[in-house]
């Protein structure tokens, strides 16, 4: 079995990285149901995606959730989103998701969400981690947990998703591929579009534990883009393994990336009056999307790549709106966190509005050419510090006057620094970039 994490939605920093076994998750749960008692009365929903592990965890995350006077409530495989939604829906003091997201079947990984949908408090944060730490006692056992099963699950946030348009919206007439990476979508998302009257095929739906994510899903689309094709769909819908990202394949088999997504939601949203604010990208987002929002008037901002950084920043600017080109979006309009298949919904719904396909909806949005030159240092002295570096970075950019970008960065897992430039001529982009990558190299000698 391979390295498994555990990390907690937006604090993988604070709270640390453990490595994951069954004793590990019995102590992790001990420890979170003993946090949350702290807060009165404990329910606490459980969910998984398909991965076989997940048996196992959710076990012992059980038992040490019961042991320290939590009551638990299983929710079996269902996308991490719906973890959140449901969580507010039974008034649970937290959810907590078993799934390691778009990776494959042999790692696992667990995230927490507070009783309204959202990370949880820093506070209660340090007070597990320091429970961590601490000897395991059980409750006497008139106080010891009880277990139950909630299983009108999948049709409560079913329910919840088709919501998230407007009352009386059929889809009729369009005929979609979608992938469910043998996730946790593969029950809930078929229903969602088939019951707004789409024609829908299905691919990927069928989970045995081990194929999750495996040459399917937003992470490998050949399938899905190949699918579209033979079906002459009008468009594919692609989820990862726990169904907080999606990517999507237009009609001609192209596939179209979350900034393309994220772009024509925001659109809809600013033409209808109804974007509050600007968008929230990372700082790989591509210059296109930027460009086109300011072509719109649409404030645009970069937050460090990760799902918990969009987040942050859309809640300190009380924006609506944000995502990653990896196909994570957050639509707070509607949800607390990012979710695959309302994100889906409302690029449809954005596409209906328009009355246009998704291979013209996304050409409003011209993707920048982008390249990207990793270059190997020794170690010690970071070369991103020296200040031939720093004049030359900052110079290529004036150059560019506001239509490029310099983007240098440390791997965070090898000795790499990498040299990303992106503007709208592409031979002088990879000029800049092979110039910023030699000095790098230079000054790392």
């Amino acid at each position: 079995m391979s390295k498994k994490y555990f990390g907690t939605d937006g604090i993988r920093g604070r709270v640390g990285v453990y490595p994951i076994t069954p004793d590990f998750m019995l102590k992790l749960g001990w420890a979170a149901g003993m946090a949350f008692r702290k807060m009165g009365a404990c329910k606490v929903l459980v969910g998984k995606d398909t991965r076989i592990s997940g048996y196992m965890f959710e076990s012992a995350l059980e038992a040490g959730l019961t042991s320290a006077g939590a009551d638990v409530m299983l929710l079996g495989p269902m996308p991490t989103p719906a973890i959140a939604y449901l969580s507010r829906t039974f008034q649970a003091e937290a959810g907590i998701v078993i799934s390691a997201s778009h990776n494959p079947h042999d790692d696992n990984g667990i995230k927490f969400f507070s009783g309204k949908g959202t990370k949880l408090p820093d506070e209660l944060e340090l007070m597990i981690e320091e429970l961590l730490d601490a000897p395991m006692t059980v409750v006497e056992s008139s106080k010891i947990g009880k277990v139950s099963r909630i299983n009108d699950a999948s049709g409560r946030y079913i329910e919840f998703c088709k919501s998230s348009v407007p009352t009386g919206t059929s889809f009729s007439g369009l005929k979609i591929v979608i992938d469910c990476a043998h996730g946790a979508t593969y029950k809930v998302a078929p229903s969602v579009f088939r019951e707004l009257g789409a024609e829908v095929v299905v691919l990927s739906a069928q989970p045995n534990g081990l194929n999750i994510n495996d040459n399917c899903g937003s992470t490998h689309m050949g399938q899905l883009q190949a699918a579209v094709l033979a079906e002459h769909a009008d468009l594919g819908i692609a989820f990862d393994g726990d169904g907080d990202r999606v990517l999507m394949v237009d009609h001609t088999g192209a596939i179209v990336d979350g900034d393309e997504l994220l772009f024509i939601i925001a659109r809809d949203l600013h033409e209808r009056g109804k974007l509050q604010g600007g968008v929230v990208g990372t700082l790989m987002s591509n210059l296109g999307l930027e460009l086109a929002l300011a072509d719109l008037s649409v404030p645009f901002i970069r937050a460090n790549v990760g799902d918990r950084y969009v987040i942050a920043e859309l809640l300190e600017r009380n924006w609506l709106v944000g995502g990653e080109n990896s196909g994570h979006i957050v639509c707070f309009n509607h949800t607390t966190t990012g979710d695959a298949i309302i994100a889906a919904l409302q690029v449809l719904m954005a596409l209906k509005t328009r009355n246009e396909g998704l291979a013209q909806s996304r050409q409003a949005l011209r993707k920048c050419p982008q390249v990207l030159i990793n270059v190997r240092f020794a170690g010690g002295n970071s070369p991103l510090e020296h200040p031939a570096v720093k004049e030359a970075s900052a110079r290529v950019t004036q150059a560019m006057a506001g239509r490029g970008r310099v983007l240098l960065r440390k791997s965070g897992t090898e000795p790499l620094v990498r040299v990303m430039v992106e503007g709208e001529d592409e031979a002088q982009v990879r000029g800049y970039a092979e110039e910023l990558a030699k000095l790098v190299t230079e000054v790392s000698a």
